[in-house]
């Protein structure tokens, strides 16, 4: 009787949490709007700082198609400890909409054989938002309507973005300032929302690292703002572009960078723009 039980409830929290993971994603749908230019464009390039340009170069095909959306899967390791690191496998399964900047990650993390935790991490129509439920029916986390949230989650959406390189031109709404040889600073705008990260380029001339003084950082209930950092490696060529399969992000504490995520790219599929008609002049 408690097998069948503990059965239906999982099975319950399965149906429940997918469910709401079908909402988000048709928000995120909704939120779309239109890319322009539909294709790559390096004459673009051409007033932004030399290592922005060195890594948009080595990354894109001039010519080639502007990602709308991507499907990424990965699976990994997450620190579920908030004092002592607590270690946990998890898999996930990511959409992300270019423009309107958004996305929706749909993780599972195992805590104990037979036990996980479901997680949403979201940007979707300007909302940042954050939830996580034990087997996706006991709430353990429910984060959203901030601005705190949203910035947090517009700068991790611009932080990935070295998974569809084609979003940081600046046709797609960004800017970039020159920091020194192999550094640049990128700001995003969404609305009211905007977001920064300092992005350090390796020799190949490829992300290397980003940056920023201050993500929210929850900590015992409490949003705390604490400096950030992610780490990009092991770069292959994916529908034209070059982008990195391994990642870690960390927090920048007084004692130095605590990991909390790190995870491998397990498949990854871009939908590309379609031609569109020309603008009225």
């Amino acid at each position: 009787m408690l097998l069948a039980v503990g059965a239906l409830a999982v099975a319950f929290g399965a149906f429940r949490w997918s469910a709401g993971t079908r909402a988000l994603r048709a928000r995120l749908e909704a939120a779309r709007i239109p890319i322009r230019p539909d294709r790559v464009d390096f004459r673009e390039l051409e007033s932004l700082p030399a290592p922005v340009q060195r890594y948009l170069r080595a990354a894109l095909t001039d010519g080639g198609p502007m990602v709308a959306a991507v499907h990424v899967r990965h699976s990994g390791t997450f620190d579920m400890g908030e004092g002592t690191a607590r270690w946990c496998r998890f898999t996930s399964d990511q959409r992300v909409i270019t423009r309107r900047p958004g996305f929706d990650w749909d993780a599972r993390i195992a805590l104990l054989p037979g036990l996980t935790v479901r997680v949403h991490d979201d940007y979707v129509a300007g909302e940042g938002l954050l939830r996580a439920a034990v087997l996706g029916l006991v709430p353990v986390a429910d984060l959203h309507g901030t601005r705190e949230m949203a910035e947090g989650e517009l700068l991790r959406f611009l932080a990935e973005a070295a998974w569809y390189p084609t979003a940081l031109l600046p046709s797609q709404g960004v800017r970039w300032e020159a920091v020194d040889g192999r550094s640049a600073r990128v700001t995003l705008a969404d609305g009211a929302i905007a977001v920064s990260l300092v992005v350090r380029f390796d020799d190949d001339g490829l992300i290397e690292t980003v940056s920023a003084a201050a993500r929210g950082r929850t900590v015992g209930g409490r949003t705390v703002p604490t400096p950030w950092l992610g780490r990009f490696w092991n770069y292959e060529t994916r529908d034209g572009m070059r982008v990195p399969l391994d990642g870690e992000v960390a927090w920048v504490l007084p004692e130095g960078p605590r990991p909390y995520w790190r995870g491998h790219v397990v498949a990854l599929a871009h939908e590309f723009a379609t031609a569109l008609p020309a603008e009225p002049r």
